[in-house]
């Protein structure tokens, strides 16, 4: 395979400061054999040269089914249909975790998620809860989707469309995908000798997706498609997506000096700018939470949390994990976003400090009734 560095020269990665990365299981399990350090060894160099850095990072590994399927390589009678891969799927995971925990000086800690986790709003605050507590603790998440269970799943049958979730999930500057190929190509390069790699795309077009050929592998079930499916995802979230060769040592050192040779796809607008966006103008649920003139003075500044002490009561009905909006004590609207907590508790939450959560309701779900990243402010003249 010819080197990334020859026909993509070096361009800047984005700013980062916590970033996903998504390792295939043509990294993982090379040759269709087990689980390998081969490749994965220069991948959580630039993990821990991250870490060291003060950046924190996301990682959504592959592999657990080619490492069950060899585990059990003498018994010809594992099939390949779904239940076959869900038992696979269960049998791989300890080797895949093991394998990362191995070449990581701090804790890996496995998190398994499915599509339904993230479709659900409680579930989805839950998991995202979860992932910040360890990025807090200088834990290494490792994410894979909940193949034993997740049937639905295993019929999409890839992991960049998880990475790509799992970004937004966790308000990640960058997508990070590595795979066995050097970057997008204008064409299959197994079929066309005249196939040129693409440094950088603007926007995934029609024209773009047509590039993508079909999966690379027996091992892997991801192809270039479905990466940029992953990255168009990630874009509408307003986080960039880099492609890069994993197997290249030069590529993958690179990156930690921040410079990429692979293609790099742009997100239109900024991280925040998208999800800001969509907080102002999300259909809310039909719920209002009032708070007190300091709250909203703070809250102006765009740096706040909201807090229970400046609450002054809540109306209507709406769910932890529902959008609201947010009223100051004139009723004029300040700001939107997720509550953590339904109407119910944020009517006895009202007024209280935040280290009284946990007496107060007998359980807490965190300090914040609407935590800064799930708020966008609305311009009505209030001043910080």
């Amino acid at each position: 395979m010819m080197s990334a560095i020859e026909p993509l020269p070096a361009q800047p990665l984005p700013p980062w400061r916590r970033a996903v990365l998504k390792v295939g299981s043509n990294l993982l399990a090379a040759g269709g054999g087990g689980l390998t350090p081969r490749y994965a060894e220069a991948l959580a160099a630039f993990v821990a040269a991250s870490h060291a850095d003060g950046r924190q990072v996301v990682l959504v590994s592959s592999g657990a089914v080619a490492a069950g399927r060899a585990l059990l390589r003498e018994r010809s009678t594992v099939g390949r249909d779904i239940a076959a891969r869900q038992a696979l799927a269960a049998l791989g995971q300890t080797p895949m975790i093991a394998l990362w925990q191995a070449l990581s000086a701090r804790p890996v800690a496995q998190v398994l998620l499915t599509h339904d986790d993230l479709r659900n709003r409680r579930r989805y605050l839950n998991a995202r809860a979860t992932l910040r507590g360890l990025l807090t603790l200088d834990v290494l998440p490792v994410v894979n989707e909940n193949d034993t269970v997740a049937v639905d799943e295993l019929k999409l049958g890839d992991n960049d469309n998880l990475a790509a979730i799992v970004a937004a999930l966790v308000d990640a500057d960058l997508l990070l995908i590595a795979s066995d190929v050097e970057a997008l190509y204008s064409a299959d390069p197994r079929r066309d000798p005249l196939a040129v790699p693409i440094a950088r795309v603007e926007a995934i077009s029609p024209e773009v997706m047509a590039m993508a050929g079909g999966s690379g592998s027996s091992v892997g079930t991801g192809g270039m498609r479905t990466k940029l499916e992953a990255a168009t995802k990630a874009a509408a979230a307003g986080i960039p997506t880099v492609l890069f060769n994993g197997r290249d040592d030069a590529t993958v050192q690179a990156l930690a000096c921040g410079r990429l040779h692979g293609t790099l796809i742009c997100a239109p607008g900024g991280r925040m700018q998208a999800r800001k966006y969509w907080l102002r103008h999300a259909p809310p649920a039909s719920g209002r939470i009032r708070i007190d003139h300091g709250a909203a003075q703070a809250l102006a500044g765009g740096r706040a949390s909201l807090l229970p002490g400046g609450i002054l009561g809540a109306d209507g009905e709406f769910q932890r994990g529902d959008l609201v909006e947010i009223l100051d004590a004139a009723e004029r609207p300040v700001a939107r976003g997720l509550s953590q907590y339904a109407v119910a508790e944020v009517r006895r939450l009202a007024g209280r400090h935040s280290r009284e959560i946990d007496t107060v309701l007998g359980y807490s779900h965190g300090a914040e009734v609407v935590h800064r990243d799930d708020l966008a402010t609305l311009d009505n003249g209030v001043t910080p």
